[in-house]
Order: C-alpha cells, then sequence, then structure tokens
C-alpha cells in the first residue's frame, strides 16, 4: 500500500517536469478517476491499492507525454453539461463557455428560438444551449467523420437536429429564417505550428484547428454562410485566437452586410470571440 499524499507528490513532480500546465490539477483528476470518486473526496482517501496505482500510473505516464487530460478521463465539462470525449474530436476549452453563455443570453430572450452551431465538433455549444434554453430549436453541423461520432453520442436524446457536411453548404432549408448563430471555427494559421501546445497539436483533429496562411479562411466562410441563414438582425457570435481580436471582427465588417460589430474579451482579459448582427 502506499500513502495517498506520496502517490500524488510524485505524479505532481512527473507531471511538472513534462511541462504539464496543471499537474496538480491533472495528478488528482487522474486518481480520482481511477478511484470512482471526485477530487473533492480524495481526502478520505488514506492509501492506494497496488492494482489502482498501477492504473493510475499507466495514466501518468500518459499525461506526462502530453495526451489530453479529457482522453484519460473520457469525459470533458462544458458549462452544465458532460461530454463524451476521445481521439478523433477536438476537446472543449473552458474560454468557449463564454460563446455559449452569450447565445443562451441572446436566445432567452426570443420566443421559440432558431439556433445554428457551426462545426459543433463534441456538440458542446449546441448541448449547453438546448440545456439552458429549452423552448430552444437547435441545429448543429459537423463535417469530420470522427467529431460527428461523439457529437451524435453527446447530442442523443437532447432534440438536436446534427447533421454530417460543411458548413459552407449546411442548411440551405434555413435560410432567413435563424436567430442566433455561433461558431468555434479553426482558426490556427499553419506558420504557427510549432506554436501549439501538444495536447491540440497532436491529439486534435487539425481540421479542428488550423484554417489557411492567415487563420481567417474559416471566418471568411462563417461571414457568408451566415449572412445566408439568419433573418433580420439576427445574430452570429465566433471564438478566435486572442491575437485576432481586430482581424477577425474585420472579415464580418468589411462586408458591409452586419452592424453592431465588436469583440469580446475572456476571463483573463484577452480578446476571445467576436459578435455581429445581420442589418436590418
Amino acid at each position: 500500500m502506499s500513502l495517498r499524499r506520496d502517490v500524488v507528490r510524485e505524479a505532481v513532480e512527473r507531471l511538472s517536469l513534462s511541462g504539464v500546465p496543471s499537474p496538480e490539477h491533472d495528478a488528482t483528476q487522474l486518481l480520482a478517476h481511477v478511484l470512482g470518486t471526485t477530487r473533492g473526496a480524495l481526502a478520505l482517501v488514506d492509501v492506494v491499492d497496488p492494482v489502482v496505482l498501477a492504473r493510475f500510473d499507466d495514466l501518468v505516464t500518459r499525461r506526462a507525454a502530453r495526451e489530453p487530460l479529457q482522453h484519460l478521463t473520457g469525459v470533458a465539462w462544458f458549462r452544465h453539461v458532460e461530454l463524451a470525449v476521445g481521439p478523433g474530436v477536438f476537446v472543449p476549452r473552458p474560454e468557449t463557455e463564454l460563446l455559449a453563455g452569450w447565445a443562451v443570453e441572446q436566445a432567452a430572450a426570443i420566443d421559440t428560438p432558431v439556433l445554428v452551431d457551426l462545426c459543433t465538433g463534441s456538440g458542446a455549444i449546441a448541448k449547453a444551449i438546448a440545456d439552458e434554453v429549452t423552448d430552444a430549436v437547435v441545429h448543429a453541423v459537423e463535417l469530420d467523420p470522427a467529431a460527428h461520432e461523439w457529437a451524435e453520442r453527446n447530442l442523443a436524446g437532447t432534440g438536436v437536429d446534427l447533421r454530417r457536411g460543411d458548413m459552407a453548404e449546411a442548411f440551405d432549408d434555413l435560410a432567413g429564417s435563424v436567430d442566433v448563430i455561433t461558431c468555434n471555427p479553426p482558426y490556427i494559421p499553419w506558420e504557427a505550428w510549432e506554436s501549439v501546445a501538444p495536447e491540440a497539436r497532436d491529439h486534435d483533429p487539425h481540421l479542428a484547428l488550423f484554417s489557411g496562411d492567415d487563420g481567417l479562411d474559416a471566418i471568411r466562410v462563417l461571414e457568408r454562410r451566415a449572412a445566408l441563414l439568419l433573418g433580420p438582425g439576427g445574430v452570429v457570435g465566433f471564438e478566435h485566437a486572442d491575437v485576432q481580436g481586430e482581424s477577425a471582427p474585420a472579415v464580418f465588417a468589411a462586408s458591409g452586410r452586419w452592424c453592431d460589430v465588436r469583440d469580446h474579451l475572456d476571463l483573463a482579459g484577452r480578446p476571445r470571440f467576436a459578435t455581429a448582427r445581420l442589418a436590418r
């Protein structure tokens, strides 16, 4: 038997040496996972038996190799919903919750709102909206076949209309009738390859990460598609890189089809997502 505090301490040291950004959180989360409990309940655990320790050691080794924590536990939380995640799908990030929250606020002010989530990935934003705005009619689309399978799993039983396809061609049948559009598109320039964290670069689908020489190709497609799908006065919100606080909103401002184009900061004060309203 090994003392729990010693097991965690050694794991934290290994993860720290490997450059994992949050070693203590990840070590305790992995131990809680193999014990079938929560991080908060670990204080009640004094010793770790050899079988559990072997499983934990394997997961710590994989995390030290920068395999995403959520791939190891199979779960990601997003606002108030739980998502199944793993190889083949983009792991939702906490900062994207702000975009989903904006969409929830917009939808809550409309009777029976119609929402579309483009590039839905795991289905995180669509599921969160359906969970929080119970009278919303939510549609989502994903191009990548593996990611689409994860979205099918996560959106089962939610009432969300999930389709597989390219956002550039999706939802012709909804043209002019949508109230709110959300999108977490790929937005990393190819030249920024080396700067991407190993968890994303080596494990997230590249289709969900990279978007042309300046990272704005998908946002340009989004601008055209949103203009077609939204009704007059409808709104769109989309995530972007923190260095795109001016260039991403400028794609919409330059087209002449939008008003109230503005950018929004995340909790760390960095540019994170932009919103715009279709001019009447």
